[in-house]
């Protein structure tokens, strides 16, 4: 070969990895202006509803107090996120509401909503808002001059929203909300004689004999329903634990068949691989939608989706720790007269197991946070309620307190998980 033609094929080597070199970026680039035209992602910014998502974020960590007034008869109601299960007794209200032939509201800092045939709200810096409902209008009256942005009003409907709280008047109804920080009645409902007391009362009242009535009350908490809470967690567990080790049994056998070293005929090995990777390619949550259908709602369902999807993911992690296992264990095993069962026993599953076990516990760790989603579609465990009070859009304290228990539970099945590693793989090293 002489050194022009060397140099003309250098030269062509050259030039054509300068042209992928150059390529490849732009084509990279190119994707991603696709994305930004297709997803829009120039509009973005006029979507975001930054509002909402500071409603969304305060409702997380807060709560609010309605205290309604029916306009017709003036009859007056106080409830803790509007619901009838906190609704105050009557005669009993906050310190910051003032019962009487008028209602008063303090809403703190000078803000003083007052709730009677006419309703008032003196507003600091603003003045006085006055309004008269009746069948014909809320006949509001207003300080002169023009509306401040927080303030929504037409003829039959007035609504200020402020700081310290928000007032809404109609017709039928004058309504208050006011945010409070903190989970109010997480522990003991309006109704419980345990509401209100401290933790030295409580502590108290449990060593004099009523510690089953005070875990009982909180147990049967009818608003944040802890019982059955963690019946869910139960089940969310139970359905990542059957759906992980019941795939971890289907898939062993399979996984031998599979194996190129176990099975030396290529028409077992292609079926069984082509089995894993019909399983292992429908998601997970396609098979809650299918099992669904075919078997109903329930966490059992859910199990058998996460079975079937893992059955193919182990059988192919299986199948492949089962290739690289040392021949030379088993030979050695063979040579003392062992049977079949015996070579397996002793030359194949102490090289597999550790693996084995990893995967599993890994995977168990990781369906404890996919068994929410398909609960959520199979209608059982925690995810049921997490949906359940997301679609609800008023108590985000709520879904705050779900996730908080959701994000506990998979830290514990992380550290459970690496215990047992530790234990069953490498054995407890303090004992040798």
């Amino acid at each position: 070969m002489t050194s022009a033609s060397i140099y003309a094929a250098t030269t062509r080597q050259f030039s054509r990895k300068t042209r992928l070199a150059i390529a490849a970026p732009l084509v990279v680039l190119g994707y991603f202006a696709y994305i930004c035209v297709s997803f829009d992602v120039a509009g973005l910014s006029q979507r975001i509803n930054l509002d909402n998502a500071r409603t969304l974020v305060s409702d997380s960590y807060s709560y609010k107090t309605h205290v309604q007034q029916d306009n017709r008869n003036g009859a007056v109601t106080i409830a803790v996120e509007g619901e009838r299960k906190g609704q105050y007794p009557e005669g009993m209200a906050p310190d910051w509401v003032t019962l009487g032939e008028e209602t008063i509201v303090d809403l703190g800092e000078g803000n003083v909503v007052t709730l009677g045939p006419q309703v008032r709200y003196d507003i600091p810096d603003y003045g006085l808002v006055t309004a008269r409902p009746d069948r014909s209008g809320v006949h509001a009256v207003f300080p002169a001059g023009d509306l401040p942005d927080y303030i929504n009003a037409s003829k039959n409907r007035v609504m200020i929203a402020t700081d310290a709280g928000r007032l809404t008047i109609t017709r039928a109804r004058a309504e208050v909300f006011k945010y409070s920080y903190g989970w109010e009645l997480f522990f003991f409902t309006l109704d419980s004689p345990y509401h209100g007391m401290g933790l030295l009362q409580l502590l108290d009242r449990a060593l004099h004999g009523e510690a089953g009535a005070i875990v009982q009350d909180f147990w049967t908490n009818k608003m944040w329903r802890h019982g059955d809470v963690f019946w869910a967690l139960l089940e969310t567990l139970l359905m990542a634990f059957l759906g992980t080790f019941g795939a971890a049994i289907v898939a062993l056998p399979l996984a031998f068949l599979a194996a190129r070293n176990f099975t030396p005929l290529g028409v077992f090995r292609f079926a069984a691989r082509r089995v894993f990777d019909f399983l292992r390619g429908v998601d997970g949550l396609i098979w809650t939608i299918v099992l669904s259908r075919a078997f109903g709602p329930g966490p059992l369902t859910g199990a058998l989706a996460i079975l079937l999807t893992d059955t193919g993911t182990f059988g192919k992690m299986f199948s492949e720790t089962l290739e690289n296992v040392d021949g030379k264990q088993i030979e050695g095993i063979s040579s003392t007269g062992a049977k079949p069962a015996q070579r397996y026993r002793f030359g194949v599953f102490p090289q597999v197991m550790p693996v084995f076990l990893s995967q599993i516990l890994y995977y168990l760790e990781s369906n404890t946070r996919s068994a929410t989603i398909i609960g959520a579609i199979t209608g059982g465990g925690i995810g049921l309620l997490l949906t359940q009070a997301i679609a609800t859009q008023k108590d985000w304290e709520e879904v705050t307190y779900y996730i908080v228990l959701i994000i506990m539970l998979v830290m514990a099945m992380d550290t459970l998980s690496g215990w047992l590693r530790r234990k069953l793989i490498q054995g407890d090293e303090g004992g040798h």
